[in-house]
């Protein structure tokens, strides 16, 4: 095998492991602090909300993510 080869095969295999440990983004309970109006959301929604309640495991924000 060739060096370029090895090259390859070894950034390959470090591109499928790391796509192996990736995991989705959290959700959180986001409120509005001009209504009080509560969504569920991956990421702030601007500086008139504030984070209620999370990490979730689902988009309904219902199964709490345990922390390891």
């Amino acid at each position: 095998m060739t060096t370029f080869r090895k090259s390859a095969v070894a950034v390959l295999l470090a591109c499928a492991s790391a796509a192996l440990l990736a995991a989705p983004a959290p959700w959180f309970t986001w409120r509005s602090k001009a209504d009080s109006k509560q969504v569920c959301h991956q990421t702030p929604l601007g500086p008139g909300w504030e984070k209620v309640n999370g990490p979730y495991r689902d988009s309904h924000c219902m199964k709490l993510l345990i922390a390891k």
